[in-house]
């Protein structure tokens, strides 16, 4: 019985995710011998739409190439050897972190040769960052491939960028198309797409130029091939040891917890919301200060603050804010989650929002954490542990959540960039794991606000470039009648649903709200991850759910 390309991408998903284990628990292995080719054959036979034109024979994807190279440190493709570690006391060295804009985490360039990156995101970021290096690694051949003949020799091409990249490391003049144009044989791409490239390159600030990564990636796999100089992935055994702990989570969890009881809020009703570190502050204080009342009015102020217009009022917010009950609690312990507590007590007004009415004792109001985007099973990690009771000497203190509200960015399958997506379930890929519960959240709330809302199952993913359109589509079209794919809603209702159905740890009818925003629709060529952020339109979908949390919570 013939499978499926579906049957296949999902078969191949399996293999990585088992690879990655085996080669994790293994210590080290080489992305381009024996042990890596499993990987890089079963991505190939993936091929992620993030990823473009991966499986092409000599096309190097340029896209998916700028969107890897924003979330890794700059410099990794002059590194033959990369170390994933713990966090080992390095941040004391007097070595600088290098910290990718687009997925913050600390790494060091040991020297020319060594890169060591910090993983304190659970598993979910060591298969995201091993997926993006063994992407790296196929287009490296690609690149010393199209550099040399079929004996051998090495191109006049190969030699033109060679001195190129020399120019430019020396703080000399390029000429700019006429290194494109040696570039484009290189690459396996025309003139005009390597020139539009190269400009996207230059505009990164975390990424070397387009002409020094494609030299550094095919210098490194053509020395592999003829010298036999083998580069390495390895893990360090703090890390193996640490990996499923909950090291980073608990240290996160207790920060926030002790707070809470030495501020006296343990006790008082707890709303825990992961979003941004910016909706929630803005919506709640751009009422207080400004009289804002509408969703209309709120996104008016969110939009001038955004795009730092002349006069907007985010600093009077951030300075009323911390006046009146708001306090700021930057990540210490690794997780890279920042962490925010309002105390309502604290607000003049007697409202939240308009027709939201708080309550007149203060010693009832409510008390918000809003805590920044988790990554992957993180959520898990982190969830479980915020929501065990504290612990202070032989004295435990449990937490008063009434609700828990989860806001997202996904990847769309119906609709476009800026859509919404409410669930009713979760479904975990690659496992029997499914997720229903009631979402406070409906799609009615959201109608009427010019956005496209889609309603139904999403998918829990284990790394949004581990997709594909044939995978994609069976999730839509079949009896799944999934809306959207992200990485995190499982292991959030895997830690709700125990803390509250099983451990007792917080109330077993604690409020669930769950609410997506669309930050790209794999399914859309042009659409993918890869094509860029939102920008300004992810403001208003943003504000509209979080606007829609607030007003739900007290209804």
């Amino acid at each position: 019985m013939k499978r499926t390309r579906a049957q296949e991408s999902r078969a191949a998903i399996e293999r990585l995710y088992i690879t990655m284990r085996h080669l994790f628990n293994r210590g080290s292995y080489k992305p381009m011998g024996v042990s890596g080719e499993g990987l890089v054959q079963a991505l190939m036979v993936l091929s992620p739409e993030i990823y473009g034109s991966l499986s092409d024979q000599e096309k190097v994807e340029l896209d998916g190439l700028l969107y890897v190279m924003e979330r890794l440190p700059k410099g990794i493709e002059e590194c033959r050897y990369i170390r994933l570690i713990s966090r080992e006391g390095y941040e004391t060295s007097h070595l600088t972190p290098l910290v990718p804009p687009k997925r913050k985490r600390n790494c060091y360039r040991l020297d020319e040769e060594i890169m060591y990156v910090e993983m304190t995101r659970g598993r979910s970021d060591i298969y995201d960052i091993l997926t993006h290096l063994t992407f790296l690694y196929i287009e490296s051949r690609k690149i010393a491939r199209n550099s040399t003949d079929p004996k051998g020799r090495i191109s006049p091409n190969w030699k033109m960028l060679e001195n190129f990249v020399n120019k430019e490391k020396a703080g000399e003049e390029l000429d700019a198309e006429c290194a494109s144009a040696y570039l484009s044989h290189i690459i396996g791409r025309t003139f005009e797409e390597t020139l539009v490239a190269v400009r996207k390159f230059a505009k990164s600030s975390n990424s070397n130029s387009l002409f020094s990564i494609v030299y550094h990636l095919g210098k490194l796999a053509m020395e592999e091939t003829s010298l036999g100089m083998d580069r390495e992935i390895s893990f360090s055994a703090t890390l193996r040891e640490r990996i499923g702990h909950h090291v980073y989570g608990e240290l996160w969890a207790n920060r926030i917890k002790a707070t809470l009881l030495e501020k006296g809020l343990i006790q008082r009703p707890i709303h825990i919301i992961s979003a941004n570190l910016h909706s929630v502050l803005n919506t709640i204080y751009s009422h207080q200060l400004l009289g804002s009342g509408s969703f209309e009015a709120i996104e008016e102020v969110a939009t001038s603050i955004s795009i730092g217009a002349k006069n907007n009022p985010g600093k009077k917010i951030q300075d009323y804010a911390e006046k009146h009950g708001f306090i700021d609690l930057p990540d210490e312990s690794g997780t890279n989650i920042g962490v925010q507590i309002i105390d309502t007590a604290h607000l003049e007004k007697d409202t939240l929002l308009p027709g939201v009415k708080l309550p007149s004792e203060p010693s009832k109001r409510p008390v918000f954490v809003v805590m920044d985007y988790a990554f992957g099973e993180q959520a898990y990690e982190c969830f479980d542990e915020l929501l065990k009771p504290y612990s202070e000497g032989k004295k435990k203190y449990p937490l008063n959540v009434v609700s828990t509200s989860i806001m997202g960015k996904a990847g769309i399958l119906h609709g476009g960039k800026g859509d919404l997506m409410v669930p009713d379930s979760h479904v975990f890929e690659g496992t029997a794991d499914n997720y229903p519960f009631r979402n406070e959240l409906k799609k009615a709330d959201f109608e009427g606000y010019g956005l496209g809302v889609y309603s139904g199952s999403m998918i829990t993913v284990l790394g949004t470039s581990l997709q594909n359109r044939d995978i994609l589509t069976y999730f839509m079209e079949s009896s799944w009648k999934a809306v959207g794919l992200e990485m995190e809603g499982a292991h959030y209702q895997k830690a709700i649903q125990s803390a509250s159905k099983i451990r007792g740890s917080i109330k077993s009818n604690v409020k669930v709200l769950y609410a997506y925003y669309a930050s790209d629709n794999p399914l859309e060529t042009g659409s993918t991850l890869a094509s860029g952020a939102l920008g300004m339109d992810g403001v208003k979908p943003t504000y509209l759910i979080t606007y829609k949390i607030l007003e739900k919570l007290f209804q």
